[in-house]
């Protein structure tokens, strides 16, 4: 049963501008959401192979040892050689192209992809650190002086704001409870658990207004859990910036010990 409905979600998922709209995928808008989307669909696609298998099996056979040419039943155990050889291959098939390559493609992509964290010193990034609470996303970046949790520093709540096609790396921790930091569009999670800071990365492709949600239940107002992720133009970006960096300046209260939750950023 449980096949059967991821099996129609699916493909109700996929069926754009079908009637139930609603649940069409976000687009991907970064540089390595597509390979999560690759590796949905070839799991639907196997699923939907074997599962016309077993259906062809199970109204074929009664069809083809039906009693109208079958007077004589045929008894049988199913553990003669030539039963076995064949539950081996059907088995052995599943295995090898569905939990065997998706294991597969699944390492691949963490190593190749998600794993492949960019270098910060080679590179032109963006860091920015994340603090989930109840009911709020924080999110920090570093000011001017390129040193986190200082009087610079850009604070922002629910309201994410990164340039397009640079590198983004995200530093997450939580004040609480366990959260999940969930990009629909980049087709990324990562929880936020407290007294310990996960990472995720991506590289947005494309301008716009995106949503970012918490994918874990955190509490009774779990649903305030949702945030905006703005992708800015290069120059755009270095505009608000500067003004939220000048802005910095000039309203932090420095004697307001709640603005200091932020942490060194390590990279090595």
């Amino acid at each position: 049963m449980n096949f059967i409905i991821s099996l129609m979600t699916n493909l109700v998922l996929k069926a754009e501008g079908s009637w139930w709209d609603g649940a069409v995928p976000p687009p991907v808008i970064t540089t390595n959401g597509s390979v999560i989307d690759s590796l949905f669909m070839y799991t639907t696609y196997m699923n939907i192979f074997y599962f016309v298998l077993v259906c062809v099996g199970l109204f074929g056979f009664p069809i083809i040892y039906r009693s109208a040419k079958n007077a004589k039943p045929y008894f049988t155990y199913g553990n003669k050689k030539n039963h076995l050889l064949v539950t081996m291959i059907i088995g052995g098939a599943v295995f090898l192209s569905i939990d065997l390559n998706i294991t597969r493609m699944s390492n691949n992509d963490m190593l190749n992809h998600f794993w492949n964290f960019p270098d910060h010193e080679k590179e032109d990034t963006v860091k920015v650190e994340v603090l989930a609470q109840q009911w709020m996303w924080n999110f920090r970046y570093a000011g001017k002086d390129g040193v986190f949790n200082t009087a610079d520093d850009v604070l922002s709540n629910h309201d994410l704001k990164i340039p397009v096609g640079k590198k983004v790396e995200f530093r997450i921790t939580s004040k609480d409870v366990i959260h999940a930091l969930y990009f629909p569009n980049a087709r990324l999670k990562v929880d936020a658990i407290p007294g310990r800071i996960t990472r995720l990365w991506f590289q947005p492709t494309q301008t716009g207004v995106f949503d970012i949600a918490c994918a874990e239940m955190c509490g009774t107002h779990h649903y305030l859990m949702q945030a905006k992720l703005t992708v800015y133009s290069e120059q755009e970006y270095k505009e608000w910036l500067d003004e939220a960096q000048h802005l910095a300046k000039i309203g932090n209260d420095t004697a307001n010990l709640d603005n200091y939750w932020g942490w060194k950023w390590e990279d090595k």
